[in-house]
């Protein structure tokens, strides 16, 4: 089935990495009139795609979607569509083949043929200026682009913006914002359906407006502090087995076990961009969220060709998502290594970023840090780089140190910009106890978030944390027979969403917090 992934499909090809071809015969009465194409919402890891045995195009990337024009390839009849689907990594791939997660084969999202006019509404960017202005930005695709009349409209509200393309199809224009427009916030996540117009082209969405910025250590939304609740998740169904096809149930049953039972108010999508359903559930739910690209510990940062992957992945992720409220970070990288050419890896990829959309914040998750005597100091120079610094910690959990240790450590960070706690865990198996507290018990877990939150509460002017991880996900490095068989079992929900015993500690600390 599509959207799909091949390796929950079959028990032969569980760990399969390889090329895989799909075919969908397609009968048309008749060519549709104006430009077709055909929009791929992601296919891990390489696609080939033919359309009546012409190659279209080739597409590098598992998580962000991508379309080809396939208007001269289709005709009246009988249409074959093939599409071959590569999920070998190799070293300069983004990621490489070295994870801590499942690499699901397959065309994961939504496949659709879309058919619009010689001269459509080929992307927009609506949001709301630091300065209270409504701005959009709309760019025009096809034939005979220039001078065109475009239109932006927020029934609701009474306003329109209204402009003319350049030569290039683009347009962008603004306008002080309605006195009665509501910000997007987690307590009131108010959406606006908007509609964009141009040449007998009209495409809609629900848009929130809401600012996002820094000021010292603070976050702030909409210009007041924000203190981030979250936890991290993975885009990988509940059940057993599981399955990267997701759909908007797929999405809520994560997204609300995060928002109604955690009490969270953010959550981070490592570490690929997840599914464009998460985010728009986001919108809705009023989650803040951290979006991210899989640039992964290792990757081939001396080479260009790996540069310009990640690159085009960010492009593709931000287009797709930058008119989501709930997007407050771009996150370039975790847990990479500190290197030159790593650092001028990021300074690109960040000033990219920043050309496509100025309004988040960007990130990256560290763990560059140095420790002495019981004093960890952020040192990492990618932090003058970014905006927000975040940091990923496993005191007490990887290595000997007890867990005794762990509430008297401290934290310094020298930028004087806000500080995150990006990851912090412990492995449990559910339903596995033992009172003295036997690693990959729930006990241990348990007793772990407690003296892990203990520390954190001492963090001077910390802006958050999202703890690793929601639920248990799959991985071909975990293979401890008992506790593991593959599985991550840092999850505080087992692979069927039931609770662990730290589930309850996280939430009572995230309650605590809610009231304050």
């Amino acid at each position: 089935e599509i959207p799909g992934d091949w390796n929950g499909r079959d028990a032969t090809l569980t760990w399969f990495e390889g090329l895989v071809w799909f075919r969908k015969v397609l009968e048309l009465d008749a060519v549709p009139e104006g430009r077709s194409f055909l929009h791929v919402g992601a296919a891990n890891y390489r696609a080939l795609v033919h359309v009546n045995g012409e190659k279209v195009g080739e597409h590098e990337g598992g998580f962000t979607p991508f379309a080809f024009d396939v208007t001269d390839q289709l005709k009246a009849g009988r249409n074959s569509i093939v599409i071959g689907v590569d999920a070998t990594h190799e070293n300069t791939s983004v990621p490489t083949p070295i994870t801590d997660w499942k690499t699901y084969g397959g065309l994961t999202r939504p496949v659709h043929l879309v058919t619009v006019p010689d001269t459509y509404v080929h992307d927009w960017f609506l949001r709301l200026g630091s300065d209270s202005d409504l701005v959009a930005t709309v760019r025009l695709g096809g034939a005979d682009v220039a001078n065109r009349k475009v239109r932006v409209e927020i029934e609701a509200l009474d306003f329109t913006l209204d402009g003319t393309s350049d030569a290039a199809g683009t347009v962008t224009v603004k306008a002080v914002a309605p006195a009665d427009l509501q910000r997007w916030s987690p307590g009131a996540p108010t959406l606006y359906d908007v509609t964009v117009s141009a040449a007998g082209d009209v495409v809609s969405d629900r848009v929130g407006f809401r600012t996002v910025a820094t000021d010292g250590h603070r976050i702030l939304l909409n210009g007041e502090p924000v203190f981030l609740r979250g936890i991290s998740i993975h885009v990988e169904t509940l059940g057993e087995p599981p399955s990267r096809a997701f759909d908007e149930a797929s999405a809520r049953a994560l997204l609300e076990i995060a928002k109604n039972d955690l009490h969270c108010n953010f959550v981070r999508l490592a570490h690929y961009p997840h599914a464009a359903v998460m985010t728009r559930v986001a919108d809705e739910m009023g989650l803040l969220v951290w979006s991210e690209i899989p640039v992964y510990w290792d990757v081939a940062f001396d080479n260009p060709g790996t540069l310009q992957t990640a690159l085009h992945m960010q492009e593709e992720n931000i287009v797709r998502d930058r008119n989501r409220a709930s997007v407050i970070f771009w996150s370039v990288g975790n847990e990479t290594p500190q290197t030159d050419e790593r650092l001028a890896f990021f300074d690109a990829m960040i000033k990219a970023a920043l050309e496509l959309d100025d309004t988040r914040l960007m990130t990256a998750a560290l763990h560059n840090v140095r420790g002495e005597g019981g004093v960890y100091v952020v040192d990492d120079p990618l932090a003058e780089l970014i905006d927000v610094v975040a940091v990923n910690t496993y005191q007490g959990w990887y290595g000997r140190a007890p867990l005794t240790r762990v509430p008297g450590l401290e934290w310094q960070n020298p930028s004087g910009k806000p500080f995150l706690f990006s990851e912090f865990g412990a492995g449990a198996m559910y339903g596995f106890h033992d009172p003295e507290m036997e690693k990959f018990s729930e006990e241990f877990q348990e007793a772990y978030y407690k003296v892990t939150i203990e520390m954190a509460r001492k963090v001077p002017d910390l802006a958050g944390l999202s703890p690793w991880i929601l639920k248990d996900f799959q991985s071909p490095r975990r293979m401890h027979h008992a506790y593991q068989d593959y599985w991550n079992r840092t999850g505080l929900v087992s692979p069927r969403g039931e609770k662990k015993k730290a589930f309850f500690v996280l939430r009572d600390w995230y309650k605590e917090i809610e009231k304050q």
